[in-house]
């Protein structure tokens, strides 16, 4: 085994926790069991840089199973579950992760991941790619798979300037996972990251979401819920109508910084909360980022403010402005559902990790040949995975019968009928 990670003693912990997980996430282990008899991966290297919670593990055992040799390190240095790594090292698999390491580990632990000469990326943030691209064109690697909307930027960047070695596919963007995973997991991860930092009270509160796609919905829905009153800033006019249409408040961030109690950006963009909106937020307000990376919420202008910073309880840290006024800061400007929580709950990711493990098998079929591009994931992979999910929840759909059926492909019907 070969592994670098916090205490190998903490498997037996992590495994009770993996299998809790994956008694959640039926459609990932009926695939396992596929793999398992089919073993598609015999001979095939996957490196993957992900979050390294009870989910992720149930992923990459579905991989070992069908024959992969798996090599891991973490998407996110606060992320990490150090039982979970042990767990994984025990089963086989390389780990090269511990939780809170600094950057230059996280670095060293990306290089001892690609030292597998993996012929499979799979990323949470695309930090993998871009460490394959930044090196000589000597690699093995034939195909990528990204989960997060930061991380299909990149690889998007990367094609648009021509760069891109392989084809990638943005799971991120295919309707089971941005739907629920993005919609519903990061709606509640988010809400629960801040609750088990700050336990404050969200009844009345001014609840500002910096960005109204999949995940802004899912938080501005959950925030509503608690009974927060909701505001959304866009740069988007159509989404920013379409939280409009749902009753939320839509304000640009310079008219809601004075308004709001809490504050959580989640864009993919930097800079979303600036030096100039930290000027004008009140006294008490709460920061927080449920992006992939910690550029969302301008921290180096918040440390510049500050006189005095000091963490006051896991995950919250108090910045004591000049003025007089004082601004909290949640798990250091990073996804706050990832490192104050405990990511998306199983049932969920269930969907997006049954998207990535299929994914993987029809990138790595040996006849396949598909030119450096980013892609969708292939329609009859999204639709089995839902058709999965629903037979697991004891759900049954109508079907066409022979006229409906018909019916698609005819003219003849209308308000008069064709002679």
């Amino acid at each position: 085994m070969s592994y670098d990670i916090r205490d190998i003693t903490l498997a037996e912990r992590g495994r009770q926790r993996i299998a809790w997980a994956a008694r959640h996430m039926p459609v990932l282990n009926q695939i396992k069991d596929e793999f398992a008899r089919e073993q598609p991966f015999q001979g095939r290297r996957i490196a993957a840089s992900l979050h390294i919670t009870t989910e992720t593990a149930a992923l990459l055992s579905a991989l070992h199973a069908g024959g992969a040799e798996v090599a891991l390190c973490a998407s996110n240095p606060l992320s990490t579950q150090d039982d979970v790594c042990a767990a994984l090292a025990e089963s086989g698999i390389a780990v090269y992760a511990c939780y809170s390491e600094d950057l230059t580990t996280y670095q060293q632990h990306i290089e001892q991941t690609l030292a597998l000469d993996p012929h499979l990326v799979m990323d949470d943030g695309a930090d993998l790619i871009v460490e394959v691209h930044n090196r000589s064109q000597g690699s093995s690697v034939v195909a990528g798979i990204e989960e997060t909307t930061s991380g299909v930027t990149r690889a998007r960047a990367l094609a648009e300037q021509k760069l891109l070695r392989f084809p990638v596919i943005a799971v991120n963007d295919t309707p089971t996972k941005r739907f629920f995973d993005n919609r519903y997991g990061t709606g509640q991860n988010t809400i629960d990251g801040i609750l088990r930092a700050t336990n404050i009270f969200l009844a009345g509160a001014t609840f500002v979401v910096a960005g109204y796609g999949w995940c802004g919905r899912g938080i501005a829905l959950r925030a509503r819920g608690m009974g927060a009153r909701v505001i959304v800033c866009e740069i988007n006019a159509t989404r920013a109508l379409e939280a409009v249409m749902e009753g939320f408040q839509v304000l640009s961030m310079t008219e809601a910084a004075p308004l709001g109690d809490i504050f959580i950006t989640a864009t993919g963009m930097s800079g979303v909360i600036s030096e100039q909106h930290l000027r004008q937020m009140k006294d008490g307000a709460i920061l927080g980022n449920s992006g992939h990376f910690d550029i969302e919420v301008d921290v180096a202008a918040l440390r510049k403010l500050a006189t005095s910073t000091t963490e006051i309880r896991d995950h919250l840290s108090e910045f004591r402005l000049s003025n007089g006024r004082t601004l909290y800061l949640l798990a250091e400007g990073r996804l706050v559902g990832q490192v104050a929580a405990e990511a998306s709950p199983a049932a969920v990711m269930d969907l997006s990790f049954a998207d990535q493990a299929l994914s993987t098998r029809y990138l790595l079929q040996p006849d396949l040949q598909l030119p450096p591009a980013v892609y969708d994931v292939p329609p009859d992979i999204d639709e089995r995975v839902a058709q999965l999910k629903l037979q697991a929840l004891g759900i049954k759909l109508d079907t066409l019968n022979e006229s409906q059926l018909a019916y698609q492909h005819a003219w003849q019907l209308g308000t008069v009928a064709a002679s």
